[in-house]
């Protein structure tokens, strides 16, 4: 697992051991940054399920101006911070230890991406989608990115998050979701 591209490419990320985290594999992570190509210079991300940090890291070496990383396990958050500082990234990025809906209960914070790959056999996928509708921490135009396995559906729209497109990539499947423009009258 390394940094595919920007000012921190081909530097090689440390993984957690063990089944409880998933790496994004590298031609997905490619993947997933031609999509968000125009959406993450400056762009403010949050990395919901940080695992190892590699999704949160991509962006900043990309050109984001901040990064938000969220995980519950201390040994995933020593990790994301081991990474962060072999990519010289720590100074534009903040590391959480918090539940995924703990941390959305108490943002009080905007961003324009959201990355959200959490553990695949679980309701937190669509838990966070629902959750992320009812506050108010995508920006007018924001996207948010959904790495999940091509058989787990996911419904249209989330309040004013609509679906707008899916990628396959092998039993992987990137779906791209975006803020709807607030209601002009017309």
């Amino acid at each position: 697992m390394r940094v595919v591209a920007g000012t921190a490419r081909s530097i090689p990320l440390k993984s957690r051991d063990g089944l409880d985290t998933r790496p994004t594999a590298d031609r997905v992570k490619e993947a997933i940054f031609n999509i968000l190509q125009f959406d993450v210079p400056g762009a403010e991300v949050l990395d919901l399920f940080g695992g190892s940090g590699q999704l949160a890291i991509e962006a900043l070496s990309r050109g984001a101006s901040h990064a938000v990383i969220v995980d519950r396990s201390p040994e995933a958050l020593a990790v994301i911070r081991e990474n962060l500082e072999r990519t010289k990234l720590a100074d534009r990025a903040e590391v959480i230890r918090a539940d995924y809906q703990e941390y959305l209960r108490r943002c009080g914070r905007r961003f324009s991406i959201i990355l959200l790959d959490p553990p695949y056999r679980r309701n937190f996928l669509e838990n966070a989608l629902k959750q992320i509708s009812e506050i108010d921490i995508l920006k007018t135009g924001g996207i948010i990115v959904c790495e999940k396995p091509v058989e787990k559906g996911l419904d249209p729209a989330y309040g004013g998050i609509r679906h707008a497109k899916d990628y396959r990539y092998g039993k992987t499947m990137i779906s791209v979701y975006r803020a709807a423009a607030p209601f002009d009258g017309q």
